[in-house]
């Protein structure tokens, strides 16, 4: 029950009643929506009325920053009608709707956007088919809106949006190195399978990547041929490629090691190796340039983490900068958000019940919203395990009637049955450790604090931000 309220209503009830009633203040009962399904060279329009009753439609062959005059139309045509406000409503595809939320701007008109999934579900709704047109499209955005199932964009300012571009960059960058990562393992899978066992994490180790980097571009498909040079002069060529990779010195014991392996053919499938040494030879020198642009892009991650006055959120131990960086390049202002459950909710964490009448199922995150923060997230939360106070308590309490990780086995043998509720619990325990993240973050920007210990485990009051 909500608190004083007297009537039942709940919190959440009395939120979503304000939404509501803010998005009323948008959609007025009487007024005119126009509906909007943006492609790369047709726009359709339908200017309809909250009956759901279509007043004019028009489709154009123009690009989505041409769309001025085809809106000036519909507006004209709604005030025709005898509509004085008139809303335009869209779905958030790509990077289209940026152009007609200038273009509303511009004009003076309200506009709200629908989510993608909420339109394909209504779609099927409609008529129990999968019929789909940009003309019948527009008329079923327009409805949604008119029904409320719709939000109020966000309006990035220079510094939010130069954040998200580059949280963006970022992940395609990860993304890159970790394929090209990959190939070269599979590579020397087959052209020189025992390279991969001089280093325990040959792919994180910048001396293996450069003594690699120096035998596949100077051994022609014969890594055998560099032997002759003696292990001085192999490693002398290591230590002159590992500043390329990023680190400052070579580990002896790594270049002896590789130089050992020149000539082992074990494994060697010997058809395939000169190209895929040369496959390998390529494929470095990706993942050197790759990870080069991703310190870069951190780089500027970071400058602009400072540039909002948010640099503070790397004082949280466990948490680099870097990682609070990537997470608000994901959420945004924390500051548009309602609460601190609105932005784990924007993640998919928040958890998604399976009841009626006495039937309790088993509950799940929602895994609705942005699937790259939960990523972040997730990322960021792991080190934070073992390195932050606060939440390796919290883990250690949620996960202590877990047992310790078993080790693998086989999926219909009892030691398997018998550590799934553990595993069940840890896995648990990581997605509310990831759900306390963000709500810490939350925290710290809305109410611009530092990192509190007492506050983030509880014990302690949040202060609330100064006017």
């Amino acid at each position: 029950m909500g608190k004083g309220s007297g009537n039942g209503t709940t919190r959440g009830d009395r939120k979503r009643n304000a939404r509501r009633e803010r998005l009323r203040g948008l959609l007025p009962r009487d007024g005119a929506v126009i509906g909007s399904d943006l492609a790369e060279d047709k726009q359709a329009l339908a200017v309809i009325d909250h009956d759901v009753r279509v007043l004019a439609r028009k489709t154009v062959k123009v690009k989505a920053f041409r769309l001025g005059e085809a809106l000036d139309w519909a507006v004209a045509r709604a005030r025709a009608t005898g509509f004085e406000q008139v809303t335009v409503a869209c779905e958030p595809t790509g990077p289209r709707w940026l152009q007609v939320q200038r273009l509303c701007a511009g004009r003076g008109l309200a506009l709200v956007c629908i989510q993608p999934l909420m339109s394909h579900i209504a779609r099927e709704q409609q008529d129990y088919t999968t019929h789909k047109t940009d003309e019948s499209d527009c008329v079923l955005i327009a409805r949604l809106a008119v029904e409320l199932h719709c939000y109020i964009p966000e309006e990035l300012d220079e510094t939010w949006a130069h954040l998200r571009h580059l949280g963006r960059r970022r992940a395609q960058l990860i993304t890159a190195a970790t394929a090209s990562a990959q190939r070269i393992g599979d590579f020397l899978s087959v052209a020189w399978p025992t390279v991969t066992e001089t280093c325990a994490q040959p792919l994180k180790s910048v001396t293996w990547l450069a003594a690699l980097q120096v035998v596949t571009s100077q051994c022609g498909g014969q890594p055998g041929k560099l032997a002759a040079m003696g292990p001085e002069a192999f490693t002398a060529l290591v230590r002159s490629a590992v500043p390329g990779w990023g680190g400052q010195r070579a580990w002896g014991t790594i270049c002896g090691r590789i130089f050992a392996a020149l000539t082992d053919t074990e494994g060697v499938v010997v058809s395939s190796r000169r190209g895929l040494l040369r496959r390998c030879a390529d494929e470095l020198g990706d993942l050197q340039r790759t990870r080069a642009q991703l310190r870069a892009v951190e780089a500027d991650m970071v400058a602009v983490l400072a540039e909002l006055g948010l640099s503070r959120l790397g004082g949280i131990p466990g948490l680099t900068a870097v990682g609070a960086a990537a997470i608000l390049a994901e959420t945004g202002d924390p500051r548009r958000y309602d609460s601190s459950s609105s932005v784990v909710k924007h993640a998919g964490l928040s958890p998604s019940e399976n009841a009626s009448g006495a039937f309790a199922g088993q509950a799940h995150i929602s895994r609705r919203g942005r699937p790259g923060l939960r990523l972040t997230v997730w990322r960021a939360v792991w080190p934070m395990l073992q390195f932050n106070p606060v939440m390796a308590a919290k883990y250690q309490a949620m996960t202590a009637d877990a047992g310790p990780a078993a080790a693998p086995a086989d999926a219909g043998s009892r030691p398997a049955m018998a550590a799934a509720p553990g595993r069940a619990r840890r896995a648990k325990a990581r997605v509310a450790c990831a759900a306390s993240l963000l709500r810490w973050i939350y925290s710290m920007v809305v109410h611009d604090t530092s990192w509190d210990p007492a506050v983030a485990s509880g014990a302690a009051r949040s202060p609330q931000a100064t006017p």
